[in-house]
């Protein structure tokens, strides 16, 4: 029943924490799974904020909202790429990287005020839990958790593996 002319992407969930180095680490191989794919495979945020790190659960919330003004991995990256500046400044970092993006800042500050993506990110949370993610990054590919918290080794060639067999399914199935 797929759609002939159109495949749809590979998904891959990305449980993340925008406080957290290994995350950071993770962005290389992010950038270069999105080059080799473009748009047949699809980047999940998904939100896993941990307790060890007290500033994560609003910097999720922002990048909900980043999201919602239409820059959520350019908003990831630069607050991936800076987690020391969070950790040493927290909540005003989060909208001094708004500014620097051209995004309304204050609406991100309403929205961590009122708190309107709270749901999203508890959502996130608990569903990573209830598969078994313990950190982050995991990577879930085709129902697979692969664990990125001690080490990215490797990694990221299971996960083009992964994908490559998938997409070379929904080829052969959508030909005919």
């Amino acid at each position: 029943m797929s759609d002939s002319t159109t495949a749809r992407p590979v998904v891959l969930d990305v449980w993340c924490e925008l406080q957290c180095p290994d995350c950071r680490s993770a962005l290389e191989d992010l950038r270069a799974l999105r080059e080799r794919y473009g748009d047949r495979l699809e980047l999940r945020l998904r939100h896993f904020p941990l307790e060890k790190h007290k500033h994560s659960f609003a910097a999720a919330q922002a990048a909900e909202e980043a999201a919602e003004q239409g820059k959520g991995w350019p908003y990831v990256e630069a607050t991936l790429a800076r987690t020391e500046e969070l950790a040493a400044k927290g909540e005003p970092f989060l909208l001094e990287v708004a500014r620097e993006l051209g995004l309304d800042a204050e609406e991100l500050d309403t929205a961590l005020v009122d708190g309107r993506h709270i749901l999203v990110v508890d959502a996130d949370h608990a569903e990573g839990k209830a598969i078994g993610v313990t950190g982050t990054p995991t990577y879930v590919i085709d129902d697979q958790r692969l664990d990125g918290g001690k080490s990215q080794e490797g990694l990221r060639a299971r996960i083009e593996e992964i994908a490559d067999r998938l997409l070379a399914e929904a080829d052969s199935g959508s030909g005919a």
